[in-house]
């Protein structure tokens, strides 16, 4: 549970980057379109910022749109790149 509260405070942050205003208070429920209004070109520019702050690799061919329900969705997603093996040269 507390892995998924860090990855919360990376999606806040990197949603405040791509928003470019502050985003607090996020909860697991909150959904991603609906919510806080988000489209698809902002996902992918809040999936490239957390792919540099959590030094993961999103492979863009395997996105699944229910993994972007909701933050909890999104941070269940997160939990499972980031806990794949990466690919040589990944972050570099």
């Amino acid at each position: 549970m507390e892995k998924e509260n860090t990855i919360v405070a990376q999606v806040e942050i990197a949603l405040s980057e791509v928003l470019e205003r502050k985003v607090t208070g996020l909860t697991e429920d909150i959904r991603l379109f609906e919510d806080l209004h988000l489209d698809s070109t902002s996902v992918m520019e809040m999936l490239m910022e957390l792919e540099d702050r959590m030094d993961i690799v999103v492979d863009p061919e395997n996105l699944d749109m229910d993994d972007f329900q909701s933050v909890g969705t999104l941070a269940g997603y997160l939990l499972r790149v980031g806990s794949e093996p990466q690919p040589q040269g990944a972050g570099e």
